[in-house]
C-alpha cells in the first residue's frame, strides 16, 4: 500500500482561504432560506475571542490494513478564549442520546466551567487526544493555578472511511490542532475530525454557523460548530424539503460503484452515526442557563431529520465568554446574568445556527473513497437547489 504524505489543515492560511473563496459551498450561497441573522463570518469565530484549529490526516487508498492504513482522520480544537488564555469559562453540556463519550463533563456539570479547550476526533482516538492536551497544558505552564486537568475530548466514529483500530492519530496531532487555532474563517467539510465523517449518508465532517440577535434582544452572537456523522437518508429535510428521498442515490458504496462490488457497506448501517455540537455565545449566561442552550441544539438536528437513534451519540456542549475571570476571584466573584426571559432568543439563535451548521457540513464536504474503496459521495449542490426550487423553497 502506497501512503501518501499527512495533510495539515489549519485555519487562515492562504490555501484554506483562497479555496474558500472559490466555493459557493455554504447554504446561503445556494439559495438555501436560513432564518436568521448571521455574524460577519457565520462561523463559531464571529464569537469575540473563541479560536479553531484542525489537524487533518489523509493516507493511502486501497484494502484496509489495520495499522497501516487507509488513514481517514483527524482532530479539531475549540479555544472559547483563544489558546494563550487559560481563564475558564461557564459551561453546560447536554447528551440526546449517548451512544458515545465528551469526556471531562462530569466536571463541567460539578463546576459549571470548562477548563481548556474542547477537542473533537474519532472514536478509538479519545485517549491519546485528552492526555495530549493535559501534556500540552503541563508544557505551556497553565497549571501554575490548577493542580488537575479534565479536558473535554468528544468523539464520532470514522471506521466505515478510516483505518479507526490503526490509532493513527497521535499526540502531536492534537498538538498541531491547539497549536493552529486561530480566529477568523474556519475550514469546514473533510477537515480535523470531521476528515472521515458521515452524515445521512452523505460525506459529512466539520460545519459552522453564526447568528447575532437584534439590539433590542441584547444584540449577542451565537456561533456553533458541529462534527457531523448522523443520520438515515430518507430521514434528511433542509429547509422543509424531503431532499433524501428526492436525492435517494449516491449511497456510500465500493468502487467501482456500480459494479459487483458495490453496494452500501454492511460497515455502516443507516442508523449507526453521531454528532458533536458546540454552542458558543458572548451572552452572559450562568451554567444551568447554558445547559438550556446546549438542550437546543437537539432541535435544530431534529429540522433536519435527526432522531437521535439507538446507535447514535448525540452530545452538546455550550459555553459562554463573558464573566471574565470569575473563576479566578478568590473573594467574592461578581457576575452577570441575561434574565431568563431574555433567554428564548438565545434558544431560537442556536436552533438556527445548528441546522445551518448541519447543512454547510455536507455541503462543504466532498466526495471521499477511504478504507476497502468505500466511497461516499458529497450532497451534489445542482441538485439539491433544483429540488429546492421544485418545491418554492429557493431563495432567488
Amino acid at each position: 500500500m502506497k501512503l501518501a504524505p499527512l495533510v495539515l489543515a489549519g485555519l487562515v492560511t492562504a490555501a484554506s482561504c483562497a479555496a474558500a473563496a472559490q466555493r459557493p459551498e455554504r447554504g446561503r450561497d445556494l439559495g438555501i432560506p436560513f432564518e436568521g441573522t448571521t455574524g460577519p463570518l457565520n462561523a463559531i469565530t464571529d464569537v469575540a475571542g473563541v479560536a479553531v484549529g484542525h489537524r487533518t490526516l489523509v493516507a493511502g487508498s486501497g484494502k484496509l490494513v489495520v495499522g497501516k492504513g487507509p488513514v481517514r482522520t483527524g482532530v479539531t480544537a475549540i479555544f472559547p478564549r483563544g489558546k494563550d488564555s487559560d481563564d475558564p469559562v461557564f459551561a453546560g453540556w447536554f447528551t440526546l442520546n449517548g451512544n458515545g463519550e465528551m469526556t471531562g463533563t462530569t466536571w463541567v456539570q460539578e463546576s459549571g466551567f470548562l477548563w481548556g479547550p474542547v477537542m473533537i476526533t474519532n472514536t478509538h482516538s479519545v485517549g491519546v487526544v485528552r492526555d495530549a492536551v493535559i501534556e500540552w497544558v503541563v508544557r505551556r505552564g497553565r497549571l501554575l493555578h490548577d493542580e488537575w486537568s479534565l479536558p473535554v475530548v468528544a468523539e464520532t466514529w470514522d471506521g466505515g472511511l478510516n483505518d479507526i483500530n490503526g490509532f493513527h492519530v497521535t499526540k502531536q496531532d492534537a498538538w498541531a490542532a491547539m497549536d493552529s487555532a486561530r480566529s477568523g474563517p474556519v475550514a469546514e467539510g473533510n477537515v480535523g475530525g470531521g476528515t472521515g465523517m458521515i452524515c445521512n449518508q452523505f460525506k459529512g465532517g466539520i460545519g459552522t454557523a453564526s447568528r447575532r440577535l437584534d439590539p433590542q434582544d441584547g444584540g449577542y452572537s451565537v456561533g456553533v460548530l458541529v462534527q457531523c456523522n448522523y443520520g438515515r437518508r430518507r430521514s434528511l429535510r433542509i429547509a422543509g424539503v424531503p431532499v433524501g428521498q428526492e436525492v435517494a442515490d449516491l449511497v456510500p458504496c465500493r468502487a467501482p460503484c456500480g459494479g459487483p462490488r458495490s453496494g452500501t457497506a454492511a460497515a455502516i448501517p443507516p442508523d449507526v452515526g453521531s454528532i458533536i455540537i458546540v454552542v458558543a455565545t458572548d451572552a452572559p449566561l450562568l451554567p444551568h442557563q447554558l445547559t438550556r442552550v446546549a438542550r437546543r441544539a437537539a432541535l435544530g438536528v431534529g429540522r433536519l431529520g435527526g432522531v437521535a437513534s439507538n446507535s447514535s451519540g448525540d452530545i452538546f456542549i455550550a459555553f459562554s465568554t463573558a464573566n471574565p475571570h470569575a473563576s479566578r476571584d478568590s473573594a467574592l466573584a461578581q457576575v452577570s446574568m441575561a434574565a431568563n426571559d431574555r433567554i428564548t432568543p438565545l434558544f431560537e439563535a442556536t436552533v438556527q445556527a445548528t441546522e445551518e451548521a448541519i447543512v454547510n457540513a455536507m455541503l462543504a464536504a466532498q466526495t471521499m473513497t477511504g478504507a476497502d474503496d468505500l466511497t461516499v459521495y458529497a450532497l451534489p449542490h445542482d441538485r439539491l437547489r433544483d429540488v429546492l426550487k421544485r418545491y418554492n423553497r429557493l431563495k432567488p
